[in-house]
Parts: C-alpha cells; sequence; structure tokens
C-alpha cells in the first residue's frame, strides 16, 4: 500500500512523501489516519536524531488487523494511544503503563515498534511508535482503544496526548479532592484539560493563570472559576502569589499545576500551594532549572508525571463517557484544522499561540 505521509528530516525540516506500508504482522492492526493532532512535540520531532514518520496524537478507523488482535477488528473507530505498554514488565505489572520499560516510547527499542513502513526499501520508523501524520500507520494491538462514543475523529485525536496529560495529571496522578482549591499556570491545551480535570473532580475554585487575557476567558469555558492576568515582569510570582493567597484566605491553593513548558516557571507552583500541598509540573519541562530549596520547606509535595498516568484501558473510555455526558470538553478545543500540506501554516499557528489546539483532517481519498 502507498500511502502520503510527513517525514522528519531530523535537520530540523520536514516533507510529504510517498511511502510503502505493508499489511500487519504478529499482534498488529492498521489503521487509516482520520485526523492527527499538532503539538510541540511534533514540532521538536524534527530535530530528532533520525527521520521519521510525524505525529503522535491520531484517530481513525480499522482496515486490517493482523493474527492474534482480539480488540478491534476491520471497520472499528479507534483512538491512538502514544505510550504503548507491553503489559509484562515491571512497571506495567506494578500498574505503571505509562512508563513501560520494553518501550521506550519515541525513536528505541520495544513494544511498540514494527517494521511495516518503508521509503525507497529502506524502513523507516515512526514518532511515538505511531506515525499519525499519514494516511495510515501499521501500529501494536495496544496501541489502539475502541470508540464506544460518538465524537469527531478531531475530537477523538487529541485524546491521546494533551487532553489526558491534562486531566490525568489532575484526576490520576494528584487525585484533586472535591471542595478543594486549584491554581493552573497556562491555559494552553495541557492546561485547559487541567482545569476541566480540576472541574470533573469537583474543586470548588480554579484560578487560571496565563499572559494571554483570551486565553483566561477561554479557561472560563472550561471551567475556570476565577482568573488572574500574569505579569510577564512578575518572573518571580510575587504578584500572582499574592493575587492567589488572597482567593484562598490567605493559606495559598492546595493544588497548582504549571503548564506552559517554560523552564523559568518550573518552580513556580510551589510558590502558590499551601504547607502541605502538591506542586505539579505538568507540561513537560525537560531543561536544567535551579530550585529554591525554601519553597519545599512545610511538607511541600512537587510531582512531575508523564502523560497523566494514563492507563489506556481504562482512561479513554472513561473520557468518552464523560465527553457523551458533556462534562467534558473536546470539539471546543479544535480551533482549527488543516490539510496535510498545510502542516507547515499549522506549526506556524502553533509556535505563535493561535490555536487551543490544530488537528490535520484527512478526506476520504483512499491510499493507493
Amino acid at each position: 500500500m502507498k500511502i502520503r505521509a510527513a517525514i522528519s528530516d531530523s535537520q530540523g525540516g520536514f516533507s510529504i512523501e510517498t511511502i510503502d506500508l505493508h499489511p500487519p504482522g504478529l499482534g498488529e492492526v492498521l489503521v487509516k489516519i482520520k485526523a492527527s493532532g499538532i503539538c510541540h512535540t511534533d514540532y521538536d520531532s524534527m530535530t530528532w536524531d533520525r527521520p521519521l514518520i510525524m505525529g503522535h496524537e491520531g484517530a481513525g478507523i480499522v482496515e486490517q488487523i493482523g493474527e492474534g488482535v482480539s480488540s478491534v477488528k476491520p471497520g472499528d473507530a479507534v483512538m491512538l494511544n502514544w505510550a504503548i505498554p507491553c503489559g509484562t514488565c515491571y512497571t506495567c505489572s506494578d500498574g505503571r503503563q505509562h512508563i513501560c520499560e520494553e518501550n521506550s516510547m519515541v525513536t528505541g527499542k520495544g513494544g511498540g515498534a514494527t517494521t511495516s513502513a518503508y521509503v525507497n526499501d529502506q524502513v523507516i520508523g515512526s514518532s511515538f511508535h505511531l506515525g499519525t501524520m499519514a494516511q495510515a500507520t501499521v501500529v501494536k494491538e495496544a496501541a489502539v482503544v475502541k470508540m464506544t462514543s460518538v465524537m469527531p475523529f478531531s475530537s477523538a485525536a487529541i485524546v491521546g496526548c494533551g487532553v489526558m496529560t491534562g486531566y490525568g495529571s489532575a484526576v490520576n496522578a494528584a487525585a484533586v479532592k472535591a471542595g478543594s482549591t486549584c491554581a493552573v499556570i497556562g491555559c494552553g491545551g495541557v492546561g485547559l484539560n487541567v482545569i476541566q480535570g480540576c472541574r470533573i473532580s469537583g474543586a470548588l475554585k480554579i484560578i487560571a493563570i496565563d499572559l494571554s487575557e483570551d486565553r483566561l476567558q477561554e479557561a472560563k469555558k472550561f471551567g475556570a472559576t476565577h482568573v488572574i492576568k500574569a505579569d510577564k515582569n512578575d518572573v518571580d510570582f510575587v504578584k500572582v502569589r499574592q493575587q492567589v493567597r488572597a482567593l484562598t484566605e490567605g493559606r495559598g491553593a492546595d493544588y497548582a499545576f504549571e503548564c506552559t513548558a517554560v523552564p523559568a516557571l518550573g518552580d513556580a507552583p510551589l510558590a502558590l500551594i499551601r504547607n502541605s500541598g502538591m506542586a505539579v509540573q505538568a507540561s513537560g519541562i525537560e531543561q536544567k532549572i535551579n530550585f529554591d530549596c525554601e519553597l519545599f520547606e512545610w511538607d511541600k509535595i512537587y510531582i512531575n508525571p508523564l502523560y497523566g498516568q494514563c492507563k489506556p484501558q481504562r482512561d479513554f473510555p472513561r473520557l468518552q463517557e464523560l465527553y457523551k455526558q458533556g462534562e467534558l470538553l473536546l470539539d471546543e478545543l479544535v480551533t482549527c484544522t488543516y490539510t496535510l500540506d498545510e502542516l507547515g501554516q499549522a506549526f506556524e499557528d502553533l509556535l505563535a499561540g493561535r490555536n487551543a489546539k490544530g488537528v490535520i483532517i484527512f478526506d476520504d481519498e483512499a491510499p493507493e
């Protein structure tokens, strides 16, 4: 099968190429992609150590299944999950499938790898073993979760990264308690879903913090009860801390979430929580940052969870049911859609912060 796909060049660029996709093998599923989300990780993948089929958020329809596949069949609509668990390693057995030891998730060894895609007879890997910025992909069975609620593929596609990371950081990792107070720094895709997770958990006050007035107004639609417009010159969050304390009886928030991926704000949630409160670094900062250890005093807890501690077979059905009930807003997150050939523009819009979430839509043109 010949398909069109976005291929990174490892030098900071990409191209749209026609590649060969072989049928699924043992334990594999061929999915016709209907929608692929776009996030900063996809942009970063253009400088990874080797060319890859881009994209790690997606949804589509099962076209073929390989031997041994039992959870889905051709014709099923599915969401894709990038943290593909092997199910048997130490961390999977310990209930932490999102950090499976046998699947490096990005470019290394392990449970998610397939050898089904070729460029000029040379095997090419897929970002996070998914490669959703393509007309079709072959993935491990553990990477797909059947869609049980009716929703647009554009909404389904974004569940497997930003939605799960934000929602899961609040619900799974922090285990936000009903009646609590939460502060959320950054109201982009992850931040809006942290806000949703806090609301669904029953938080009494949800304080959204951002530099953009437009984003703060958007945050209210997703559940923020209070908003604070930050000042970029308030680098130590002195003013923000004062305002948060004013809203929390002088004590500080029970939980605070950093959702900006700005290294300088890595310790910011510690400044906003009460004694014995919990700070959550949800955005995936990977750079070295300096911490004032005084911020950790008085039994404060700081955690850095991956992917909202996702268990796909547990969490994806829950998210679908919450969407069905109107509790989880997904359609509203998708603020712009693109064709595969418009990927360059999509990245420009991403970097300029023009969208809550952009999504590539694949038309009904069948792969060759």
